[in-house]
């Protein structure tokens, strides 16, 4: 595979990742942090209590950590494409109050994931999809009116040194390691290019607000991740 890897195949790319993931991930300085701190700037109330949350694309299930350290009182819906991901997090032990479900997020209705939900949480997810601003159109629609969509996501275009350490860690450390752990480069050749390829910060936000979102802002993380990652969370409007 290329570095330009259907959407179609990028589920079974990481179930091919999936045993190496954590590992992968965990020589990330900052990686668990910066999910715990988007989790938190949703600001939801009185730890979660009383409310239902999706976390949309959970993978191995550090975003529904992270979800569940910022509303331990929460009923959490978690669901991803990969089998193998999804193996990986459900072999933690978690709450009862969280649920893991397998499905592509296109079609988490046909396996009775519905709404209302009082947040979503969609950590690297949105880049991944072949038709963004339906999903969008659709998180809207599950959510209450007035509820957040936090989207924590890779955006380098808006910078251009975060275009350049962006592709250096990739080349230096990203792809060497996965190609290491997993002998193949496929899935990590693949972030590379989708998070160059993927909107801006600013772009980004329009999109939210094109598909019914209100209140929309940004904040990027602190360290190396400056300006390359980001928190992006917008408000679903009342219909």
């Amino acid at each position: 595979m290329s570095d330009a890897l259907p959407h179609a195949q990028v589920p079974a790319a990481f179930d091919v990742g999936a045993a190496a993931y954590d590992k992968l991930v965990g020589a990330n300085p900052g990686y668990h942090d910066h999910l715990r701190l988007s989790a938190q700037r949703m600001g939801l109330p009185d730890g979660g209590r009383g409310m239902r949350l999706l976390d949309a694309g959970c993978g191995t299930g550090a975003s529904t950590a992270a979800l569940l350290a910022a509303a331990p009182h929460a009923e959490i819906v978690a669901v991803d494409a990969s089998a193998g991901m999804l193996a990986e997090a459900r072999s933690k032990a978690w709450p009862d109050s969280v649920r893991f479900v397998h499905s592509r997020i296109e079609d988490i209705a046909d396996a009775d994931v519905t709404g209302p939900f009082d947040g979503i949480f969609a950590a690297y997810l949105l880049r991944n999809l072949a038709d963004p601003d339906t999903q969008l159109r659709t998180f809207r629609d599950m959510l209450n009116p007035g509820a957040p969509l936090t989207v924590h996501e890779y955006s380098v275009r808006d910078s251009a040194v975060a275009t350049a350490v962006w592709n250096a860690v990739c080349w230096a450390i990203i792809i060497p390691a996965g190609r290491l752990r997993t002998g193949d480069a496929s899935l990590y050749t693949y972030l590379r290019r989708s998070v160059l390829d993927f909107d801006g910060a600013s772009a980004f936000l329009d999109r939210l607000q094109r598909n019914g979102f209100t209140d929309v802002h940004s904040e990027t993380m602190p360290g190396w991740q400056r300006n390359v990652v980001h928190t992006f969370t917008g408000r679903a409007t009342r219909r």
